[in-house]
């Protein structure tokens, strides 16, 4: 402890994380980046996904569905509209990364999934399809001698921050300090599929058209401001096909810094969004959207737009 108080060693994340518990404080107060806060009033895997936090704080996953329709995303924030997306490739994805947080992470997921994941809701029945498919993913990156050398770290880190002014909170599969790297396990139907962008005429990765590198440069900000530590990212993804590809994905700078600066030029109309003080946007062609549509408008055949 001395060595720690004289500035002379660095503890681990797992033991600042030991030293917060026992203190009942924050991590980012012990680290000296926040005001006392007690613990249980702290950001943890319990209250992570919460409405009151979705409130509160900014995440990727609500900004880029701001981004895609802030009048669906609004509706849903208030609890008035349910997603109608299938929740199967979500729960597919978070399979894989409770595989790769731990067994009893794993063992967890499956109990309280059961009945999705399940034949007939039933364990003993065995898995769906869609996670027997998940195993081959898995077993895909668990026999890759490189994966197995790289994934190494703390799991599923909480970190937060601010960014222009508004509170953001994120979530990191796989944090290595020590040497300046975190990695994002991503699962994906097939790394070679063109994806289009409206407003582009060439063809982006999934990862851009998914708002991966966004995600990325959003981590590597909080990582920052959380820790003090400069940490360079990397995607690991690996395919759904029935024989799974796999890869190491790197995020140039000039993508994050571009999406960085989306963030500070469209996160105050979204946040007074949010507030209540400006109204939102309809994209007009969203789930939403067609379901509260009115036909007060004739269009020519010649006129109908293009999504």
């Amino acid at each position: 402890m001395s060595n720690y108080e004289l500035g002379k060693t660095e503890p681990k994340l797992s033991t600042w994380k030991r030293l917060a518990d026992f203190f009942n404080v924050s991590l980012e107060y012990l680290q000296g980046s926040q005001p006392f806060k007690n613990s249980g009033d702290s950001l943890t895997k319990e209250n992570y996904y919460t409405t009151d936090q979705d409130w509160q704080t900014q995440s990727k996953s609500w900004f880029w569905k701001f981004e895609q329709c802030e009048a669906e995303a609004l509706a849903e924030l208030k609890g008035d509209w349910a997603s109608q997306q299938d929740e199967t490739p979500l729960l597919v994805g978070n399979y894989l990364h409770s595989y790769f947080e731990s067994q009893p992470a794993h063992e967890k997921f499956i109990d309280d999934h059961a009945e999705d994941i399940c034949k007939y809701g039933k364990p003993e029945k065995g898995l769906k399809k869609q996670y027997l498919d998940a195993d081959k993913m898995i077993k895909a990156l668990d026999h890759d001698p490189t994966f197995k050398q790289i994934y190494q770290g703390d799991k599923e880190v909480i970190v937060t921050g601010t960014l222009f002014g508004v509170k953001w909170r994120g979530k990191i599969d796989c944090l290595d300090l020590e040497h300046h790297m975190f990695y994002d396990l991503k699962t994906v139907d097939d790394f070679h599929k063109k994806h289009w962008l409206p407003d582009q005429r060439t063809p982006v990765s999934f990862a851009e058209a998914r708002g991966y590198d966004m995600q990325m440069a959003v981590y590597k900000e909080l990582i920052k401001q959380t820790f003090g530590v400069d940490c360079t990212p990397l995607i690991i993804a690996v395919s759904k096909q029935r024989v799974p590809d796999k890869a190491l994905l790197s995020i140039p700078d000039y993508l994050m810094d571009q999406s960085m600066e989306k963030i500070e030029a469209d996160q105050p109309h979204i946040q007074a969004v949010k507030e209540g003080r400006e109204k939102p946007r309809a994209c007009g062609h969203c789930d939403y959207c067609r379901a509260n549509k009115v036909l007060n408008d004739v269009v020519d055949i010649d006129a109908i737009p293009f999504y």
